[in-house]
């Protein structure tokens, strides 16, 4: 029997520690550090994520057959390059890999010697901070709008889209500010018009093998509103991205990408994920990430049926094309972010969370039934001194619901989230709407 290393403390990587737990390969989980509710689970382990030494000691000390990073942080350091010097088995890219996130300049550069459709962009350096604003109002002149992003990470919140040269000037301030970290350039992109969609594979360096589509919810408020966020929501399958358009991002963009890797001599490992617009041109890629996206794993996981520790183990290996085609369960699966009042700016923590026993589906009698479900995936919380759950971040909770239908499952993650309360809740009511209305159109 095998052990594995899930390393993060969010959504993520409880969605991960539950689906890796459900191979009969795997007879124990340990999270690093983990969070409240994933202790009441797993084995929490209190090293943090770019704590490099304690964590290769842990594995070696326990014996772990597989280490798999969730955040993007620890990859861009180089986690994965300290454990293969050491021989310890890690799921996920090399720190030049992790360029593709990390850097965005980097990352754009790949996108046009690849020639992958992407959107139109250029550098601004800040040297003058005018000369930068008027470069963006440019953009805003020209496209209707544009795409003002932070170029290295930053928790998924360093993306401003500006449709006045007002909201360009503050989003130029917050980066020279320092918001997001230090930086002398920043790029402006056209604002593509389309619908978003996540795309995420699997790959071993050659091979790529793809997850059901997903669509992720950043902006805070309910139709896209307010600032964006890590994600306050996601569904899957994203009906935007139909077979056919599945086809096309493969070939022209999962598939190229790897291409390009390997003809710098870097290669890839681990997931990629590709930040979509599917335009009236064709997907365009908005982003790539080197890791899974939050809360796009919630939905993902809850559907795979394949198994998730022989599938990172094949990519380790590079032999993704032995493995069978994944299986996922039929219908969809919603999650919906429960988060602290304030976020994504400040917030209050230690909150009081109440109803999580109250957690369950009407069942109907159909056959359907054992692929109705629903699952709470703990991001911000805490254990408390006697024992309870607390808040402990700006996203709290990923309320996780499958069912037949899209609207079935939206319904089932809505029910139990009306269940659950903490002081300062908030949650936008929408998630998977945009599907809902493609549906049903």
């Amino acid at each position: 029997m095998a052990s594995v290393l899930v390393i993060g403390s969010g959504g993520r990587e409880h969605a991960l520690a539950w689906k890796l737990a459900q191979s009969p390969e795997v007879d124990k989980v340990y999270v690093a550090p983990g969070n409240g509710g994933i202790a009441t689970e797993f084995e929490n382990v209190p090293i943090k994520p770019t704590d490099f030494k304690a964590l290769a000691n842990f594995v070696e000390e326990k014996e772990i057959n597989l280490t798999v990073v969730g955040p993007d942080a620890p990859l861009a350091e180089g986690i994965v390059d300290y454990f293969n010097e050491i021989k310890l088995r890690i799921f996920g890219p090399t720190k030049n890999a992790a360029q593709i996130e990390a850097d965005k300049y980097f990352a754009k550069k790949l996108m046009l010697d690849g020639h992958i459709p992407t959107a139109f962009y250029v550098p601004a350096r800040l040297d003058s901070i005018d000369v930068a604003i008027e470069a963006a109002y440019n953009f805003i002149e020209q496209f209707g709008g544009v795409v003002i992003k932070y170029p290295y990470l930053a928790a998924g919140k360093g993306v401003y889209v500006c449709k006045t040269r007002c909201e360009a000037e503050n989003a130029i301030k917050d980066i020279t500010d320092g918001k997001f970290g230090k930086t002398n350039i920043i790029l402006l992109e056209e604002l593509l018009k389309g619908e978003e969609a996540s795309f995420l594979a699997f790959v071993d360096g050659e091979t790529v093998v793809p997850l059901l589509p997903a669509q992720d919810h950043k902006p805070i408020y309910d139709g896209d509103k307010g600032p964006n966020t890590g994600g306050m929501g996601a569904y899957a399958p994203a009906p935007i991205v139909d077979e056919e358009m599945q086809k096309r991002i493969m070939k022209e963009i999962m598939k190229p990408m790897i291409d390009e890797m390997k003809e710098v001599e870097i290669g890839y490992k681990g997931v990629l994920y590709a930040g979509l617009m599917i335009t009236e041109d064709g997907p365009k890629v908005l982003e790539f990430n080197c890791r899974f996206g939050d809360p796009e794993t919630q939905p993902l996981m809850v559907l795979l049926e394949s198994d998730l520790y022989n599938i990172m183990n094949a990519a380790v290996d590079r032999r993704l094309n032995k493995i069978d085609k994944l299986k996922f369960k039929p219908g969809y699966a919603v999650t919906v972010v429960m988060a602290s009042q304030g976020y994504p700016g400040s917030y209050e923590k230690g909150k009081l969370i109440t109803g999580l026993n109250e957690i369950s589906i009407k069942q109907t009698g159909t056959p359907f039934d054992k692929y109705r479900g629903v699952n709470v995936f703990h991001a911000g919380t805490k254990l408390g001194e006697e024992g309870n759950l607390l808040t402990n971040g700006g996203r709290v909770l990923g309320v996780t619901a499958w069912d037949a239908t899209l609207s079935g499952a939206q319904g089932i993650a809505y029910d139990n989230i009306a269940k659950i309360n903490f002081d300062g809740v908030f949650y936008r009511t929408d998630i998977a709407d945009k599907g809902i209305r493609r549906i049903r159109s």
